[in-house]
């Protein structure tokens, strides 16, 4: 299998860590703009990483990619068969996916040490094929990543300690989880993992900054993530037949209900009702930026999953996310028109919009 994407890039990092959990065999593709323009026009999606099978199928889209993977039983299993725990590992998967996105991006670029690295690696790596002056390249790139990744995900000076804040309380809830148990649900890697190893590896481990405090901080977390990134084949591993419930996961299902939930409903409302932008309150903080139709369909999909639950199992999963996480993934849904694009269709962005309108 070739995974195309880039080795500073989040959801190629997080693709990366699946496989490696699998057992299975994988070279990374190196990504340069025509390689990213031809992988639009075979998954209809411009983003990465994109999975090119040995039968010459392109996938994208790691949630779906996985799916694919867990359905055909490749490798060592990262779904616990086990229904209230499948949920779970979804459920803090999208949690990763969407939520950590916005700090990961904002340590990323938000300071100049960081920026300043990351962008010289994206000018000779993603931009190595173009035939400009390497500097104007890594000025290109500097102010893209700015205005896509800070201006339009609603990143401001007013709510900046608020997008710390989500990184700090993330490292504080994993600390004690990962200092008692080698995963976070239980004696072998499932899907939350791998969520969480997207943001945790590429960036917060990797980008100067958060890298510090991450050492400082959580320092079982910084273990974890070599951990993962250095698991070799073991058909004995696998989460498929894990069925305790974990302990300890209080501060982060409190997270996810305070910080995360809260403002994947208002996106969500918003993509419903046709309105072109959201504006979420965070503590002391206010976000404006635009509808995201990706992050409505991942929430639907979620809710769905939870409200199929058999009542015992959607019982022992309230012991474990609380009340309130349970309310909102079991209130009505919405009705979102939204469809997973096509290849041969014109390419949309990673939110799913028409690439050629954003």
């Amino acid at each position: 299998m070739i995974v195309h994407g880039l080795d500073l890039s989040y959801f190629t990092g997080k693709l990366e860590g699946a496989l490696r959990a699998k057992g299975l065999s994988y070279r990374l593709a190196e990504m340069d703009t025509a390689a990213f323009a031809d992988g639009a026009r075979r998954t209809g999606v411009r983003q990465m990483p994109h999975l090119q099978r040995s039968d010459g199928r392109w996938l994208t889209d790691t949630p779906g990619i996985l799916d694919a993977l867990e359905a055909e039983g490749l490798g060592s299993g990262l779904t616990p068969r086990d229904p209230t725990l499948a949920v779970l590992a979804e459920l803090i998967e999208l949690y990763a996916d969407e939520h950590l996105w916005r700090p990961a991006l904002y340590y990323r670029w938000a300071f100049e040490d960081d920026a300043r690295l990351m962008s010289g690696r994206l000018a000779d790596g993603m931009l190595r094929d173009l035939r400009l002056p390497r500097a104007l390249r890594q000025w290109f790139i500097l102010h893209r990543q700015r205005r896509v990744y800070l201006a339009q995900e609603g990143v401001t000076r007013a709510n900046r300690h608020e997008i710390e804040r989500d990184y700090l309380l993330l490292l504080d809830a994993l600390q004690p989880v990962l200092a008692a148990r080698p995963w976070l649900l239980g004696a072998a890697p499932t899907r939350a993992d791998i969520g969480l190893f997207g943001p945790l590896f590429r960036h917060f481990f990797c980008d100067p900054t958060p890298a510090r405090i991450l050492r400082d901080r959580a320092p079982a977390v910084a273990a974890w993530v070599t951990r993962l990134w250095a698991l070799q084949p073991d058909p004995a591993r696998d989460a498929s037949g894990l069925t305790d419930l974990p302990q300890g996961l209080g501060p982060l299902m409190a997270l996810i209900g305070e910080r995360f939930l809260p403002e994947a409903v208002a996106n969500a409302e918003a993509v419903a009702a046709g309105q072109p932008r959201v504006e979420h309150r965070q503590g002391q903080a206010i976000f404006r930026y635009a509808a995201n139709p990706y992050r409505a369909w991942r929430l639907d999909r979620l809710m769905s999953r939870v409200q199929a639950l058999e009542p015992t199992a959607l019982a022992r999963l309230e012991t474990v996310v609380g009340a309130g996480v349970r309310a909102v993934l079991t209130a009505p849904r919405w009705s979102i028109a939204v469809t997973p694009p096509a290849a041969g269709s014109a390419p949309r962005d990673r939110w799913w919009r028409r690439a050629d309108r954003t």
